[in-house]
């Protein structure tokens, strides 16, 4: 090989060399200069992931101390699919230990485009450690709270539950979740090339949410609960609603409703059983609305609790023809009879009486027609038809219950403010927040207390003779009401065949501890509120004036064995 030929062959490959330097050059350039910020990022993201560390939800007590909703230990298991050698190895052994499905386990450790993936949220802490002793590189693990009801079905309505990210989604942890759920922190992981922590930096420290403790009684909300849930199969109705109230100081000891479900069973539960109806669904409440009838007649000074009526069996009110619910000749009543005997024609001639714009104006003053403001989210505000929108006969349905729709939350809160002296107060199901004091309470004047014990007077007697005999406590005066109204219909008329019955009333009735109200939804073989609702009052209050210690103030009182 001649001198020039090698001379030519060195001077190619200096250029060769020359030129891949040069490439490599700029190549680093790119790569350092232009590049350098964004492959940093991408080298710190394989070695640094943040995550956010759950917050301790705070602990829901009843009015004894007892829980109700508690944050149980869990642990929540996440990968760095990057991280991970052989997903078709790690997956089948990570869902055998968390008994998940291999396939889904799989698809999320081989996802090679996300550095984070959750492989089980809030798992079994067991499980999750047996997983976390086998050292997957790869794996991570950090504890969060798991939200479980101790009490499983007692108050399930009431309380609602929290979801998968520990937020109130529905009832009082809807209501009350700011300050149950606190605030999340936020922790940074460093980790070595095999996926090793090798140290954790917390860039904001949680905070912890603030318990809550609530009026509801676990026993009383028990008993309501049993109770209610052995007359809706008794009678195979549809639905039933309980109230226990404290007429005093609006606190509700219980509300029941019934079907119920376990509150930890809550992603299979359809929505319908999940609602609390004693205050977001409403219902014509039939004749225990005559209480507001005969209060506004006497508190206006038309008629006297003596006065007496000349009633026929039926009346006419512009195109209906109203009767009572039992067949009789004409009958003279006194306003008390009225009431106690339950009389729509004497109802309605006493509304009459106070004509429809004075009659407006007691509906209102008792609360219908706007939310009571119980601090429950939903609540419904019922259906009050204005005065001005009124036909010819509605002055003869709306005072025996017909025409109005009310929850039962504000009719039990009505005969709360007759127990009450004629003091209307607010109800409420939350007694504090954290370390607060009490909630304050509203209260306002409906009617003077000469009027509330003319009207407990009346009550009473409808228990003692009327149509609430089987209401009658052994050893307690009892103040209340029967109710029996059938149904709207889809043509605008009443059902023949459905009907709600419904009992609201008071014990004792001289020192009254609590209001009771129940109501049941298209009951069979039955539809009288006095045959189907009084004895669901009667066990309800017997068992919960035993259970406070209730004095007797009739102790040599027993309650009648048959039906009215």
């Amino acid at each position: 090989m001649s001198g020039r030929l090698a001379n030519r062959r060195i001077r190619l490959l200096l250029a060769l060399f020359a030129i891949v330097f040069g490439a490599t050059l700029l190549r680093a350039i790119w790569l350092q200069g232009v590049r350098a910020q964004s492959l940093g990022e991408m080298a710190a993201s394989q070695h640094r992931t943040t995550v956010d560390l759950a917050a301790n939800r705070g602990t829901i007590y009843d009015r004894t101390g007892v829980q109700l909703a508690v944050g149980e230990q869990a642990i929540t298991i996440y990968a760095d699919p990057l991280q991970i050698r052989d997903a078709t190895k790690v997956a089948p052994v990570v869902a055998r230990v968390l008994r998940l499905a291999p396939k889904q386990v799989y698809e999320k450790l081989s996802d090679r485009a996300h550095g984070f993936v959750y492989v089980k949220r809030k798992a079994d802490a067991a499980r999750a450690q047996r997983l976390q002793r086998l050292h997957i590189p790869g794996l991570g693990f950090y504890p969060e709270e798991r939200r479980i009801y101790p009490q499983h079905a007692i108050a399930a309505q009431v309380l609602g539950y929290a979801g998968v990210d520990n937020h109130g989604l529905s009832g009082l942890e809807l209501a009350l979740d700011k300050p149950l759920a606190g605030r999340p922190g936020r922790e940074t992981l460093v980790r070595d090339p095999l996926g090793h922590v090798l140290d954790s930096i917390v860039s904001r420290p949680t905070r912890n949410g603030s318990d809550v403790s609530l009026t509801i009684d676990h026993n009383i909300q028990a008993t309501a609960d049993e109770v209610l849930r052995e007359t809706v199969q008794k009678w195979h109705a549809k639905d039933g609603t309980a109230i226990v109230l404290d007429p005093h100081t609006g606190a509700v000891l219980a509300m029941a409703v019934a079907p119920s479900y376990d509150a930890n069973s809550f992603p299979s539960v359809p929505r319908d059983l999940q609602r609390n109806r004693a205050v977001t669904d409403t219902y014509e409440p039939g004749s225990t609305f005559k209480l507001v009838t005969v209060a506004g007649a006497l508190s206006t000074g038309l008629v006297t609790p003596q006065e007496k009526f000349t009633l026929p069996y039926e009346i006419q009110v512009a195109d209906r023809r109203i009767h009572d619910a039992e067949p009789r000749g004409t009958e003279t009543m006194s306003v008390a009879q009225i009431l106690s005997k339950s009389s729509n024609v004497g109802a309605i001639t006493l509304a009459q009486l106070l004509d429809k714009n004075r009659l407006m104006s007691w509906i209102s003053r008792f609360g219908f027609g706007r939310p009571t403001g119980i601090d429950f989210p939903g609540e419904s505000q019922g259906i009050v038809l204005p005065a001005d929108k009124w036909s010819g006969s509605t002055i003869g349905n709306v005072p025996i219950g017909q025409g109005i729709a009310v929850t039962p939350m504000q009719m039990a809160s009505a005969y709360a403010a007759i127990a009450n002296g004629g003091m209307w107060t607010r109800p409420h199901l939350v007694e504090r927040v954290g370390d607060g004091p009490p909630r304050p309470v509203a209260r306002h004047r409906i009617v003077t207390r000469w009027i509330a014990r003319e009207l407990t007077s009346m009550l009473q007697n409808v228990v003692l003779d009327g149509t609430g005999t089987l209401a009658q406590v052994p050893g307690y005066h009892v103040a209340g009401k029967t109710g029996t109204a059938a149904k709207p219909d889809s043509h605008g008329g009443y059902s023949s065949s459905k009907y709600v019955a419904s009992f609201v009333g008071f014990a004792p009735a001289t020192r009254p501890r609590l209001v009771v109200l129940v109501t049941v939804d298209e009951p069979q073989g039955a539809i009288w509120g006095g045959v189907v609702a009084a004895p669901a009052f009667k066990a309800i209050a017997q068992q919960t004036l035993q259970y406070l210690s209730a004095p007797p103030d009739a102790p040599g009182q027993v309650a009648a064995t048959s039906a009215p």
